[in-house]
């Protein structure tokens, strides 16, 4: 099948390409941009994407997708299907899955189950050890070798260094990067919340920003002192973004995501004990949101990710200290991005393109992503930046429904998305396209 994409205006930051043109796409590949003047090859199908943004497809390096083992709260499937919602055509899912995908068993599951479903790429992330516990590292040659980019413990920080060290000089035999979520759980074990004010108001127990900090320093000079590629997950202190500036500045193969509800939400909104604002790392203070717009508008940061994190309702209706950690994301990261971001002046849409695609394909050595050149994939997210949008969450793609952003009013969002060339997701809402010519596969 060919399409064009026709009239848009193409951000690649990989091409250094900021201009209104068309795309053609031809068999699931980037045949090659062109001027809107140029005539309409024979037998094509047309998208009108006057005014709007066409970027390469979106990437999360950051979901966690629950299956196997807790598909009541997320399956692969449904987890796909809001991700092309949102505007994302891959996205890499962590292992604190059960089983923990610590094996090639785990991994080619995982990949196969994706494929099923036919929506969203997802890319394996495997774990540094085996069952997340901190202490054998997992065989990492294996599941490479089964599909997985990178290798994480997510959610159970690797707690010695010696065993870490370890983790990076065997990640970096196999090219992989080495995903960590920076936390010493000596300082933040029972804590529910940021370590301040708000947590001495409410009479919680907090996680102090140094418990951060301390870990993200630690990677830092292990990366140092490996040569790994090491890459600190949903950076949310003025410390550990320091800390990953620093390393840079230092020539380390170090780089950093960050979560949009960092950027948005500060510790205040624990007050009314709502457990959709409970999440690891936690909501923190306005000095630290000022670090992060820093870090995004200055190059430190490196990707954007949702840190999707599926919970079912009766968990987190649980109280506050009991409910579970973290929200959905897929179907807002980019609405909040554009919205708090790109409308209010922090970044361009060609540094939004940056993070959520170019940046994320380079980390992950995803040679024919994240870009729109000739012979690359054709996986395509089409941006309105001033639609306005309510999102609805009992309209949700996810199986679950824990988010802070229920109602929120959005300026900017995805308006299409296509995988390798097949347009699954249209903006029910995009009335404007109805009388486009569009492939018949919109899911």
């Amino acid at each position: 099948m060919r399409l064009l994409i026709k009239n848009g205006y193409v951000i690649d930051p990989a091409q250094g390409v900021n201009t209104g043109q068309s795309l053609l796409i031809e068999d699931g590949r980037v045949v090659g941009l062109s001027s809107h003047s140029d005539p309409i090859p024979s037998e094509t199908e047309v998208f009108d994407a006057t005014g709007l943004i066409v970027a390469p497809g979106l990437i999360d390096m950051h979901v966690h997708l629950r299956e196997p083992g807790q598909e009541y709260k997320e399956t692969i499937a449904s987890g796909a299907a809001a991700a092309v919602a949102g505007g994302f055509t891959t996205v890499c899912a962590m292992p604190n899955t059960s089983p923990v995908n610590d094996n090639a068993a785990v991994t080619r599951f995982v990949i196969e189950q994706a494929e099923r479903a036919g929506l969203a790429d997802v890319l394996p992330i495997g774990s540094i050890t085996k069952n997340l516990e901190g202490t054998e590292l997992a065989e990492m040659g294996e599941m490479k070798d089964a599909g997985i980019v990178a290798v994480s413990d997510d959610g159970r920080p690797v707690p010695s260094a010696g065993i870490m060290r370890r983790a990076m000089e065997y990640a970096r035999g196999f090219d992989l990067p080495l995903i960590d979520h920076c936390e010493d759980k000596s300082l933040a074990r029972g804590g529910t919340m940021h370590e301040g004010h708000w947590s001495i108001v409410l009479g919680m127990r907090g996680m102090p920003a140094a418990a951060e900090e301390v870990d993200a320093i630690r990677d830092c000079a292990l990366a140092e002192l490996t040569g790994a590629r090491v890459h600190l997950a949903h950076v949310s202190t003025r410390g550990a973004l320091e800390a990953v500036r620093r390393a840079k500045q230092n020539g380390l193969a170090v780089t950093c995501e960050v979560a949009p509800h960092h950027w948005t939400l500060t510790d205040e909104a624990v007050q009314d004990y709502d457990s959709n604002t409970k999440m690891s790392p936690p909501l923190r203070t306005q000095d630290h949101i000022d670090a992060i717009l820093e870090g995004l508008r200055d190059g430190t940061v490196d990707a954007i990710a949702s840190d999707h994190a599926p919970h079912h309702a009766d968990e987190k209706e649980l109280e506050f200290d009991q409910a579970p950690f973290g929200i959905v994301g897929l179907e807002t990261s980019i609405g909040l991005a554009l919205d708090r971001l790109v409308n209010e002046g922090v970044i361009t849409l060609e540094r939004l393109v940056e993070l959520c695609s170019t940046n994320p394909a380079r980390i992950l050595k995803l040679q024919d992503r994240g870009t729109l050149t000739t012979g690359a994939r054709a996986d395509v997210t089409i941006i309105d930046p001033a639609m306005t949008w309510t999102f609805d969450v009992s309209r949700s793609k996810s199986k679950s429904r824990n988010t802070p952003f229920n109602g929120y009013r959005f300026r900017g969002g995805v308006v299409a998305t296509l995988v390798a060339g097949r347009l699954l997701h249209l903006h029910p809402d995009y009335s404007r396209l109805t009388d486009h010519a569009v492939s018949s596969s919109v899911g």
